[in-house]
């Protein structure tokens, strides 16, 4: 009996425990709208513009001429445009895109109860298209729940409110279709791409899970005809909330900096380098935390602060979020052999850019010529620049350009023409070739075969 009785127990704790994991669908999305929308708010805005004065124009044709028959606006005039945003804060902070508003003269918000609201920009962070806008603080205010946008995988269940084409309110629902996109907005780009209809008005909305949470902030579309066709994008929101507490308490966004230039692993990369995956170190900057931590030019970092690094975006939002001054774990494969370093992380600046110019010529064999460096290559002092790239040439095949400066071949330096020819003549037919080479201040990796 008290077996059965043991068994019994056993039997409905696991059954108990089973549901627990289980993932309703729900027969209605009804509760999870009515607990979000009324931290949903639409925001309307308004840009004052001028019409620039043209002597030549202007005696022959007066403003309602203009206006009548060219479709230009007499005097001032101004541009109207509408978005979304949701409230994070009872305070009244709410958050949004950028492109929602940074033009904006005047920005109105209206809220879940009609009423409406000036707002000033409190910040706006470009790089990742988030801003923060905030309204005077009163009674009521409904702050959204922000969730954890690294828990989410591709099918779960996906909710979108927002004003499409100006239709408060607007509740669409979809799936997580998948993470991690590059759509070519910014340098941060790791979009989440959803079919939950999103179109133009949605912009600074929510994209919330099953339990209400906002995972993302929607931000763009891929349309062919301007309108939903099943493809919409959404800022994580874990990336969305540093940006938010940086403007909020620091009054600008602060941004992990390792003073590195990174790029992909190709197939030919990956053999000349011994590793399978992770991220190039194409150039280590002096005076960096790279350098100061012990990275070299051609390690490849498979992990940083615990978390593995597969391709190079991985890495820049990862460096990115990491608390300046914070002493990280580094693992890089260093000439096939793994290796530990200790990097404690900058302040991210942006970085100067210069031009080459031409000097003399040398010539080789796998489609270039190239030419040695002087004093108009600013900071370089060694190296050679390409001067022209043979069409159809490997180098015209992989990506070879006018301007670019030689320092490496295959691991060898290259000072000058001398260098550069020495080495190429020991090459032949069917040798792998690997070039670093530096272009607009960033060094990169160019693996290719001699044909």
């Amino acid at each position: 009996m008290k077996r059965l009785m043991l068994y019994t127990l056993i039997c409905l704790f696991i059954s108990f425990y089973s549901l627990a994991e289980v993932k309703f669908i729900p027969a209605s999305f009804k509760e999870i709208a009515d607990k979000v929308k009324p931290s949903v708010v639409n925001i309307s805005t308004v840009q004052v513009l001028k019409r620039n004065v043209d002597p030549f124009y202007d005696q022959f044709f007066d403003d309602d001429i203009l206006e009548r028959f060219f479709g230009i606006p007499k005097g001032t005039f101004k541009r109207r445009s509408l978005g979304s945003g949701f409230i994070v804060d009872k305070k009244g902070y709410i958050m949004t895109n950028s492109h929602v508003v940074e033009e904006a003269d005047e920005i109105t918000v209206k809220l879940y109860n009609q009423k409406e609201y000036k707002a000033k920009i409190v910040g706006i962070d470009k790089e990742t298209d988030v801003a923060v806008i905030k309204i005077n603080s009163v009674d009521g205010l409904i702050p959204a729940s922000l969730g954890n946008s690294d828990k989410i995988d591709v099918g779960d269940w996906a909710i979108a409110i927002g004003s499409p084409f100006g239709l408060e309110q607007s509740v669409t629902q979809g799936i997580i279709s998948a993470k991690g996109r590059i759509i070519g907005a910014g340098t941060y780009d790791n979009f989440l791409q959803t079919d939950a209809a999103i179109n133009p008005g949605n912009s600074g909305g929510p994209l919330v899970n099953l339990s209400g949470e906002v995972i993302g902030i929607n931000t763009a579309i891929t349309s062919r005809s301007g309108g939903y066709e099943g493809v919409g994008f959404a800022i994580p929101v874990n990336m969305a909330k540093k940006v938010y507490s940086d403007i909020v308490t620091k009054g600008k966004v602060v941004r992990g900096w390792l003073g590195v230039g990174i790029q992909e692993l190709t197939p030919e990369l990956s053999k000349h380098f011994k590793v399978k995956e992770g991220v190039l170190i194409s150039q280590v900057f002096k005076g960096s935390p790279a350098e100061k931590g012990g990275i070299k030019r051609g390690d490849v970092i498979v992990e940083f602060d615990g978390k593995k690094v597969i391709n190079y975006r991985e890495l820049q939002n990862i460096v990115a979020q990491t608390p300046v001054n914070k002493k990280v774990k580094v693992k890089v494969i260093r000439e096939g052999k793994e290796k530990y370093l200790e990097v404690i992380t900058g302040e991210r600046n942006i970085e100067k850019v210069y031009a080459p110019a031409e000097t003399e010529q040398g010539e080789n064999d796998i489609g270039i010529i190239v030419g040695n460096l002087d004093e108009t290559y600013s900071k370089v002092t060694t190296g050679v620049v390409v001067l022209n790239v043979i069409p159809g040439s490997p180098a015209d095949d992989n990506g070879i350009m006018r301007g670019d400066i030689i320092h490496e071949i295959n691991s060898e330096s290259v000072k000058n023409v001398d260098d550069f020819n020495k080495i190429i003549s020991k090459l032949k037919k069917g040798n792998d070739v690997v070039l670093l080479i530096e272009r607009s201040d960033a060094m990169i990796y160019v693996a290719f075969k001699i044909r």
